[in-house]
Formats: C-alpha cells, structure tokens, sequence
C-alpha cells in the first residue's frame, strides 16, 4: 500500500491510499513466511508439554529408609574412629521409612539420590563404567572400610539383597528399600552369601 498525504482546497489534510500490486515473488514470500510461522507455533505446543494429561507418566511409590543400627554394636562402635562415633546416630536410623514417589525406569539409585537431597543428608559415590552403575562409598559421613574392611553400604529390596549396583535395582510400586551399613560383608544385616 502506497499512503499520501495532500492538502485540500480548504488546506485540509487528506488520505489518498493507492493499492500497489504485488509481485508473484512478493507472494509466495508472505505465504511461505505465514507457513514456517505456522509450523513454529505447532512446534512450540509440543516443546510446551502439549501432551493429553492421559499421556502422562504414571507415578508409583516406595518405601525408603537408611540405617546404621550395625554400628550401635559395642564392638563396631568401639572400632570406628571418634570422628566416626559422632556421625552415628543415637537410634542408628539416619533416614526413618519414608514413602518416596518415582517414575517408571527410575533406579534405586536415583531414588536413594533423591531422598539424601531432599533430607539434606551426605552423599558420597563413584560411578564405574565398567558394571555401568554407581557405587556408594558414604552415607551420612559414613564410609565403605571405616568399620574395618568388611565394611560399607548395602542395598536390600523387599528382603532380597541383589548383588549388582543400585543403578541397575529397578522395583515395582508399593517396594521397601532398605539401605544398610554393614561390618561383615552383610551377614550382619541378614544377607547370606551363596
């Protein structure tokens, strides 16, 4: 559009508005533009979380607790260094049975990391891309070896004791997870070698 302005006879301003052709170039240009700002906005409702509330992840829950009592024994405790003794809790029960919720695919790992964070409590791990998995080497300033070299953190689920890395524990809704201070390679906290 092409807008001028001129003065009348009676020195008034008027509008003259001449429509000015588009070119063919000109128009496939404004209907490409209007096309890409279309797939935009599509896109953007999907980056937005444009899925049906029926598409959503469902949510299962757990039952997670953290626990030293091992070391409430006259002869860990005594064995522990004094700096040690006072990361102890009286009761033994750094993290009391608290329900945890998670999504599916979640490791006992990635919840044990959720709940210390949520509770501010002392995590300390390694991760070993050999077994693919983290390690935990201390909980609570409590470490693998400071109850002598049998000694460290352990994982049991639902009563079972797996004996691979908690990145690769995965559990159904309505589990119990147990993470255990042991002082003699579990025996100590109900796990048999086999």
């Amino acid at each position: 559009m092409k807008t001028q302005f001129k003065k009348d006879k009676k020195h008034v301003l008027s509008l003259d508005v001449q429509r000015i052709q588009e070119t063919p170039e000109e128009t496939t240009m404004k209907k490409l533009i209007a096309l890409i700002m279309a797939l935009m906005l599509t896109l953007s409702l999907f980056a937005c979380g444009g899925k049906k509330s029926d598409d959503s992840e469902k949510i299962y829950t757990a039952t997670v607790s953290i626990s030293c009592k091992v070391l409430l024994e006259e002869e860990n405790y005594n064995s522990l260094p004094p700096e040690k003794q006072m990361m102890v809790p009286e009761d033994g029960i750094i993290l009391a049975p608290v329900e945890v919720k998670f999504a599916e695919g979640d490791s006992a790992f990635d919840i044990l990391q959720q709940v210390t964070r949520e509770n501010k409590i002392h995590l300390e791990f390694s991760e070993s891309p050999l077994y693919e998995s983290a390690y935990i080497e201390g909980i609570n300033n409590l470490y693998e070896l400071d109850c002598g070299d049998l000694s460290g953190w352990m994982i049991c689920i639902n009563g079972e004791f797996p004996n691979y890395g908690s990145s690769n524990c995965f559990f159904e809704d309505g589990s119990t997870v147990e993470w255990m201070y042991t002082c003699d390679l579990g025996q100590d906290v109900g796990d048999t070698i086999d």
